[in-house]
């Protein structure tokens, strides 16, 4: 079993990331193209990825796709909503690109996937004397147990099983984001919840109400959860061929340089990166 979360310190401040996206991302080298018009983001927080601080985008990808822009004439729109309404605005093309997301075949039906690290998400709880669950079968047997999740987070078919059923069994809390269930695990209100350890440790470090609650984290891996890719979905609904092409393309090539794992290696530590994002 992994150890306690210890906190979380950013190495530099937000302007150091930005600059060595920039760096990395200009050695990616491309020729400028131009996007035919604005490319629509909506986002929601994220951990590190995404982070939202009022009408103010920033974390990982934003900074990533500000200086993709810069390079190769795209302007993303960033639109902040809350992860369904996200999730929702994909699927009706009504977002340009799906960004961060885990690779999923319904996702695929509508846009063109782009990995860019890989990812799983895990049980996490809070460290205590009960025993260990192993597995989601252990997760389902063991009907003591409250599990929130966030609305709009899809981890693949094993995932969404299991919170079928545990909605079944009276057992689920399903909230807007993973503020609100830091809160409530907090508050002691549920026992665990189930996503990436980095989104839920960049939501405690943003929520003052739960201060002190990431050094009391544990992390439980299960087998119905696997590895998966994270990364971009280009959308096929809503952009012009060129445009899909080159945007495509181009978060390709940010992906090779590995970029977006630098960015995770200077937010987060070894250990909690460990559990839950490795390279594509």
């Amino acid at each position: 079993m992994t150890p306690a979360f210890r906190r979380l310190r950013p190495q530099s401040r937000t302007a150091a990331p930005a600059l060595a996206l920039a760096l990395a991302l200009g050695a990616a080298g491309a020729a400028r193209a131009d996007c035919s018009r604005d490319i629509s983001v909506p986002v929601s927080a994220n951990g590190a990825s995404v982070v939202i601080n009022g009408a103010s985008v920033n974390g990982i990808y934003p900074d990533l796709l500000r200086n993709l822009g810069g390079r190769v004439g795209c302007n993303f729109l960033f639109s902040v909503v809350p992860r369904a309404r996200q999730m929702a605005m994909y699927e009706a093309g009504k977002a340009d690109l799906l960004i961060p997301a885990m690779r999923t075949a319904g996702r695929d039906k509508i846009g063109q996937f782009v990995p860019m690290v890989g990812h799983r998400a895990v049980l996490i709880s809070v460290a205590g004397t009960r025993a260990p669950v192993a597995s989601g079968r252990e997760l389902l047997e063991r009907r003591e147990l409250r599990v929130a999740v966030v609305r709009g987070f899809d981890y693949g078919e094993q995932y969404a099983a299991l919170l079928k059923e545990l909605g079944r069994q009276g057992r689920l809390f399903t909230e807007v984001d993973a503020n609100a269930v830091a809160r409530l695990m907090h508050a002691g209100a549920v026992d665990l919840t189930i996503m990436g350890p980095t989104i839920l440790a960049g939501a405690i470090r943003r929520e003052p109400r739960v201060q002190g609650l990431l050094e009391r984290l544990r992390m439980e891996p299960i087998p119905e959860l696997p590895w998966g890719q994270s990364g971009a979905y280009v959308s096929r609904l809503s952009l012009s061929a060129d445009d899909q092409q080159l945007l495509r393309e181009q978060l390709e090539k940010v992906a090779k340089s590995g970029a977006v794992m630098d960015g995770f290696q200077r937010y987060h530590r070894p250990d909690i990166l460990a559990e839950s994002v490795r390279p594509r």
